[in-house]
């Protein structure tokens, strides 16, 4: 298995793997995601390619006070073989080497595998609400 930035020609296999993973919801678009964090800072978004098949994606972040984690995700088919684990280690990597002293990251309230496997990792709950407010007019 190789971890690698993204590539533009990556797009269709990440949205589908999206897909596949339950990650993308009534207001997302996985298009407009892709694009704007190319646009932003590409080098912390990547991909897990196994046998010539993308297999993984994780999209990091850093905006100078705390790193972000966005849309791990690992293909059905290819779980539990550590790849979520190379994905994060290679995230947190990016992310230290950018001076970050510590990743935040939000789980949807349903979603119980994530939150064991991120505690596996060493992340905790912290004792905060996470808020959002749409501002690009979509409700």
């Amino acid at each position: 298995m190789v971890i690698r930035r993204f590539h533009q020609d990556d797009t269709q296999n990440v949205i589908s793997l999206w897909r596949e993973c339950d990650l993308v919801f009534r207001l997302n678009d996985p298009k407009s995601d892709i694009d704007t964090k190319i646009d932003h800072s590409a080098d912390d978004f990547l991909v897990a390619i196994k046998d010539e098949t993308l297999v993984g994606s994780v999209m990091a972040g850093y905006e100078g006070h705390r790193g972000w984690i966005n849309y791990l995700a690992v293909a059905p088919a290819h779980r539990n073989q550590g790849i979520a684990r190379t994905l994060m280690k290679a995230a947190e990597e990016s992310l230290r080497a950018q001076g970050c002293p510590k990743i935040n990251l939000q789980i949807r309230i349903h979603n119980q595998q994530a939150i064991e496997f991120y505690k596996t990792l060493g992340f905790s709950i912290d004792a905060t609400i996470s808020m959002g407010k749409r501002i690009d007019g979509k409700s």
